[in-house]
């Protein structure tokens, strides 16, 4: 077996083991033998991946077995390794391997820890298997696997009647562009007869031009296609419309949501669209639905996140606004750019998720940073976890110095988006912008409410409800004050929990210094993108460095202003963002209630599927079904068995004369009938 085979198919072995002899091997064991499969995935991941930096690894498939031969479809189980399938690798066994560990600490007395290890290691296998595919059908497999992951974690808390609404909330939305998906899926087999990737890529540009049949229309193929293919993609990857899953959850456990919902899961949208890149250069229609949605995603969350007091949501909203960014950038034609910023991403965003984990453990669970402030003189370490992924998000850096992640990663995205040629690139460049400036905002926002001002914890039912269940016992989460009450001590988390922000911290800091040659110089990129099915654009790449300094200052400057902004409001005047709030009353309850998408949604589908569902229950199901069938024969079958009880008397003479009428019968038909 070669190293690939022991990166894809360890976590599913730690997954079976973990799952179905959690009664037998302890929840101990369990824990060590997932987290230990992912760490050894994670140590065989990064040379496959620094081999490709260097260019001492070249593409290959790693065959598994024959798996498909019917008619014309054939296809095998194989695992492609090649530049794009390396980027994936790194951050999903890295990022799963450290939040296997963050788990030890935040799950510690979960009686149910075996079965959430068990899941968090069933996810990474579908995620992995959806990166190494080498057709669409086992792509869609590790897609179907990855949703199949998410239902369960979201839904891991299954006693909690929200957390099974968001699970279903989340299976429902994604079935909606998994849709799209099958039926790109479907489209493609038809047109090319394959679902070899490679075999596709390589045809499509014969099929420009061609048109098909569709609702009565006729219309470009290849847009047809990949619209389709894309909006598998917004489901998976909560853009505009296909968002609203997202928010809801964070009712999982929050390493569910540093895993699932922030680093990996989420961004398998934007691996698809960058892995069939060269399908998608043959429409420029898709492309700029692409771009579109993209942008329009990125400002739409990134306005919400502005109000926002729950600390997880205000990060869920970043998520789908960065991701956003990753699609416009996508549909600029920087897909280099696009695969860089879900690369840096994944260090930072879960850093931030894992480090408002870190907030929640030492704040019993309350999630509110309303009943927050000063935490940073009490958690420290939690603090300077997350002022790193607070500079890394909102691309702090000195211009042609040194910066965090995102300073490299997201200024990409914007000058290339200037740069491109594409029909709405500047629109892409502009909602860039403003989502950075946005983005800076609640991203301060977020930090000023937690870690500075004073305590609000008093005000907290959940800490006031833990101080009453304790006591007095916990030194290290209260003592008496002078008056005799309980104040309460927020204390840092385990180092379980605090490993693995250590080390993503690392990521948030230098990945953007360290590796942004190989995503987006024109000559190193092309170098590493080479024998990827990645389109790599040197061109574009090229000019991006070209762009006006306004241009590159322009993140920078929007930065600032959010940082100015956000501090004045909330450390300066305290009471402006109520001011604010009271003197914007409509546009603040617009953002505050997520643009009206679930109440539209409410109105146009869930409301009329009730009605139909009561309507085909009570008059079809009851009211025809149930009267004509079962109850109908019940009613039948009621009355025969009483005239035959009826009949049943006893007597002789009953029975005499029964059978004198029957006799009579029987000789007046043969009568008839002669």
């Amino acid at each position: 077996m070669t190293a690939i085979h022991f990166i894809v198919f360890l976590p599913l072995l730690a997954a079976l083991v973990a799952g179905l002899g959690q009664r037998f091997i302890g929840a101990l064991a369990a824990k060590t033998i997932t987290t230990a499969g992912l760490f050894i995935a994670a140590f065989l991941s990064w040379p496959i991946f620094i081999g490709f930096l260097n260019g001492s690894e070249t593409t290959y498939v790693q065959p598994v077995m024959t798996w498909v031969q019917s008619g014309d479809l054939t296809f095998d189980w194989e695992l492609r390794v090649d530049a794009l399938t390396a980027v994936m690798l790194v951050v999903i066994t890295s990022v799963s391997a450290l939040v296997h560990l963050y788990s030890w600490g935040y799950m510690e007395e979960d009686p149910d820890q075996s079965r959430f290890f068990a899941y968090l290691s069933l996810f990474t296998f579908a995620m992995l298997m959806l990166v190494t595919a080498n057709n669409l059908v086992q792509m869609f497999f590790g897609w179907e696997g990855v949703g199949l992951a998410s239902y369960l974690l979201i839904g891991f808390w299954y006693k909690k009647p929200s957390a099974n609404a968001a699970a279903i909330k989340a299976f429902v939305v994604n079935r909606v562009g998994d849709l799209g998906f099958m039926l790109g899926i479907f489209g493609i087999f038809w047109l090319f007869g394959t679902v070899s990737i490679p075999e596709i890529l390589a045809a499509a540009p014969d099929k420009v031009g061609s048109s098909i049949g569709f609702l009565g229309l006729r219309i470009d193929t290849m847009s047809l296609l990949c619209v389709l293919l894309f909006i598998g993609a917004m489901g998976k990857s909560a853009q505009l419309g296909l968002h609203t899953w997202l928010p809801d959850a964070m009712e999982g456990p929050t390493p569910v949501s540093a895993l699932i919902h922030a680093a990996t899961m989420v961004t398998a949208g934007v691996f698809m669209v960058c892995r069939l890149s060269p399908l998608f250069e043959t429409s420029q229609f898709a492309l700029d639905v692409v771009t579109i949605v993209g942008a329009t995603t990125a400002i739409f969350a990134a306005t919400v996140g502005l109000v926002q007091t729950d600390i997880k949501r205000v990060i869920a909203y970043s998520t789908c606004s960065q991701l956003g960014y990753m699609f416009f950038a996508a549909g600029t034609g920087a897909y280099g750019a696009a695969m860089f910023h879900l690369f840096t991403h994944a260090f930072f965003k879960a850093l931030l998720f894992l480090g408002a984990g870190s907030v929640i453990h030492a704040m019993h669970h309350e999630q509110d940073m309303r009943y927050y402030g000063g935490l940073r003189k009490h958690i420290p370490l939690t603090f300077w976890a997350m002022m790193a992924g607070t500079l890394a998000i909102t691309g702090v850096g000195i211009l042609g110095v040194a910066g965090f992640a995102g300073f490299y990663s997201k200024d990409a995205i914007i000058e290339a988006a200037f740069a491109s040629e594409s029909t709405y690139h500047m629109y892409g460049f502009a909602i860039g912008v403003i989502a950075a400036l946005l983005t800076s905002f609640y991203s301060w926002r977020l930090m000023f409410l937690t870690f500075f001002g004073k305590p609000r914890w008093d005000q907290s039912e959940h800490i006031q409800h833990a101080m009453h269940d304790h006591g007095d016992h916990e030194a290290h989460a209260h003592s008496a004050t002078s008056e005799g009450t309980a104040e309460y001590h927020p204390h840092e988390s385990p180092w379980s929990m605090l490993m693995p922000l250590a080390l993503l911290t690392i990521g948030a800091v230098f990945a953007g210094f360290v590796f942004h040659e190989a995503f987006i110089d024109a000559e190193a990129g092309k170098a590493f993108w080479a024998n990827s099915t990645l389109y790599f654009n040197a061109h574009l790449m090229h000019a991006m460095h070209e762009v006006p300094l306004w241009v590159k200052l322009s993140s920078t400057v929007a930065m600032l202003l959010g940082l100015i902004t956000a501090y004045l409001m909330y450390m300066r005047s305290q009471d402006a963002p109520q001011r604010l709030a009271t003197t914007f009353a409509p546009i603040y309850r617009f953002f505050l209630n997520k643009w009206y998408f679930d109440e539209l949604y409410n109105f146009l589908f869930i409301r009329p599927a009730f009605w139909f569902g009561r309507l085909f229950w009570r008059q079809g199901d009851i009211g025809i079904i149930d009267r004509f069938g079962p109850n109908g024969s019940a009613v039948v079958v009621s009355f025969g068995s009483k005239l035959a009880v009826r009949m049943q008397s006893g007597y002789l003479y009953t029975y005499a004369l029964v059978m004198l009428l029957g006799l009579v019968i029987a000789v007046s038909w043969m009568m008839v009938r002669v």
